[in-house]
């Protein structure tokens, strides 16, 4: 079998609603560029005008995940090589660490903490909400579980290609 034949590896974005989440576009083409395919799992309250589905979608080629299956409905997304949680807020670092899935975002956060993949995150928490000590209990449960952590930037800019260095693919 040949690099050319070989089916790339599925990266899971978890996108949470923070103002950056915007240009979540930038983390999905570079994902892409390094081979990876997307599929996108969003908090309901990103889908609210914190970023453009349509555009994330046409992206993708694939529709975006928010709301549960039926049953019986087939699983739009196949099982993942990686995850990514960015932007990663302090309420969805909060609810994953304490294993609340009440959303379909953290159900899967939840779920695929249980599986061994590589699971990068990028926090968009503001320094006043990051003192709190629930989160930084939570960094060190999730830690303990072997979530990736990375600062996301500094002077304004969310370095999206972080959270892939922290799943550990680079381009081909």
């Amino acid at each position: 079998m040949t690099d050319q034949d070989e089916t790339p590896p599925f990266l899971y974005v978890v996108v949470c609603a923070a103002g950056v989440a915007a240009d979540v576009g930038e983390l999905i083409a570079a994902a892409q560029e390094r081979r990876w395919r997307v599929g996108v799992f969003a908090t309901p309250t990103a889908m609210n005008g914190f970023f453009d589905p349509a555009a994330v979608e046409a992206r993708t080629g694939r529709p975006i995940r928010s709301a549960w299956r039926r049953p019986g409905d087939p699983r739009p997304f196949p099982d993942p090589d990686a995850v990514v949680v960015a932007p990663a807020t302090f309420n969805t670092i909060n609810k994953w660490a304490a294993g609340i899935a009440d959303t379909l975002a953290l159900g899967t956060l939840c779920e695929v903490s249980g599986q061994g993949v590589p699971i990068g995150v990028l926090p968009c928490v503001s320094d006043a909400l990051a003192a709190h000590p629930a989160y930084q209990d939570s960094l060190i449960r999730l830690r303990g579980m072997g979530v990736r952590f990375a600062d996301p930037g500094q002077d304004g800019e969310f370095a999206w290609e972080r959270a892939l260095d922290l799943v550990g693919r680079t381009g081909r």
